[in-house]
C-alpha cells in the first residue's frame, strides 16, 4: 500500500482510497450479468475485465482491434468474455461494435466508458476534432447512445473521468474550438475530455429520469498506467520516485469504476461524480446542466456527419 493511503479511510460507501477491485465485488455473484468494457486490454480495464470475470460476469471486452481484444479476454482466463474491436477515435469502428452487440441481442447490465488517451504532446485531430476529446467523449457518447436500447432496466452506464478535468480551460469546453485550432494544451485539452466526460454522465442522468437506469463519471485516483507514456520525462521521474508513496495500485484504480457498475451499494446513485468508491467534488462546471445539455446537442451534431 502507498504510504498516503495509511491516512485515508473508508467512506460512508465502507471503501476507500486502499479499496481493490476484488474487495469491492467479493461475495458477489455476477453470474447472467453482461458488462461491455472499453479498454480492456491494459492497465484499469484489464483488471475490471479480470475481476468482472472472477465474480462469473459475462463481459465484452473492446479493444482497438479484435486481435487485441481477443488476447485480453483469452488472459481473463475465465471463458465467458467476448472480444470486439472498437477504435473510439474511428465511427465506423464504433457502429460496427453497436451493431454487432445488437446483432447478438445482448442484454446489458452495465456499459464500463474506461478507455481514453491523455496528455498527446501535439495536437491531433480526427474530423476536425481534438483527437483526446474525439477519442475520450466523442467516441464513447456514439458507442453509449447507440446501445441503449440494449441496456436492461436497471442498466448503469459508468464513464472514467479524471480529477485532471480541474484543468480543462477557464469555462469548460471551448464548443467554439473543438478542433483546438486557436490553441492546444496536452495537458489542458485532456482535461477538457474529461470534463466533456463528467458532463456527459450528468446529461444522461437527466435524460434516465423516470426510469432505473442510471449513468456516474468518476477519478480512478493517480495511477501508473500505460496512459502516462506522453508524459514529459522529469514527470515520468518524479513519478517513480514518488510513485510507491502517492501513487494507487491498479486494482486499487479499478475499484471505483468496477463498484459503480456491479455493487448493490451504488444502485439508485446517478448523476454523480464519484473516487474512492465514494462522492467527489468536481469543478462548478461540471455541475452546469445548461453546459451538458450545450455539449449533448453539439456531439449529436458531430455524430449526424460522421461516417457510417
Amino acid at each position: 500500500m502507498a504510504l498516503y493511503g495509511l491516512f485515508k479511510g473508508k467512506g460512508p460507501s465502507g471503501f476507500g482510497w486502499s479499496s481493490t477491485a476484488e474487495e469491492v465485488t467479493a461475495g458477489l455473484s455476477l453470474a447472467g450479468r453482461t458488462i461491455l468494457l472499453t479498454g480492456c486490454t491494459a492497465g484499469l480495464g484489464r483488471e475490471t475485465l479480470r475481476v468482472l470475470s472472477l465474480r462469473g460476469a459475462k463481459v465484452i471486452g473492446t479493444a482497438r482491434t479484435l486481435e487485441k481484444a481477443r488476447a485480453a479476454c483469452d488472459a481473463a482466463g475465465a471463458g465467458r468474455a467476448v472480444p470486439l474491436a472498437c477504435e473510439l477515435s474511428d465511427p465506423v469502428s464504433v457502429r460496427a461494435c453497436v451493431a454487432e452487440v445488437l446483432r447478438r441481442g445482448e442484454r446489458l447490465d452495465a456499459i464500463v466508458c474506461n478507455a481514453g488517451i491523455m496528455a498527446l504532446p501535439t495536437a491531433e485531430r480526427v474530423h476536425g476534432i481534438e483527437l483526446q476529446l474525439f477519442t475520450n467523449h466523442v467516441g464513447h457518447f456514439l458507442l453509449v447512445t447507440g446501445l441503449l436500447d440494449a441496456l436492461a432496466e436497471e442498466g448503469r452506464v459508468v464513464v472514467v473521468s479524471s480529477d485532471a478535468h480541474w484543468r480543462a480551460p477557464k469555462g469548460g469546453v471551448l464548443l467554439d474550438d473543438l478542433g483546438a485550432q486557436q490553441s492546444y494544451s496536452p495537458w489542458g485539452h485532456y482535461g477538457q475530455s474529461k470534463l466533456a466526460n463528467i458532463l456527459f454522465a450528468r446529461e444522461l442522468a437527466r435524460r434516465f429520469a423516470g426510469t432505473r437506469r442510471t449513468a456516474n463519471a468518476l477519478h480512478p485516483g493517480v495511477i501508473r498506467t500505460e496512459l502516462g507514456r506522453h508524459m514529459p520525462p522529469v514527470a515520468r521521474v518524479a513519478l517513480a520516485i514518488a510513485g510507491p508513496l502517492v501513487l494507487k495500485t491498479i486494482p486499487q484504480g479499478a475499484a471505483t469504476e468496477t463498484w459503480l457498475a456491479v455493487h448493490p451499494g451504488a444502485a439508485g446513485a446517478t448523476g454523480g461524480y464519484w473516487a474512492d468508491c465514494n462522492p467527489a467534488p468536481s469543478r462548478s462546471e461540471a455541475s452546469d446542466p445548461t453546459l451538458a445539455a450545450r455539449l449533448w446537442e453539439v456531439t449529436e451534431r458531430i455524430a449526424a456527419r460522421l461516417p457510417r
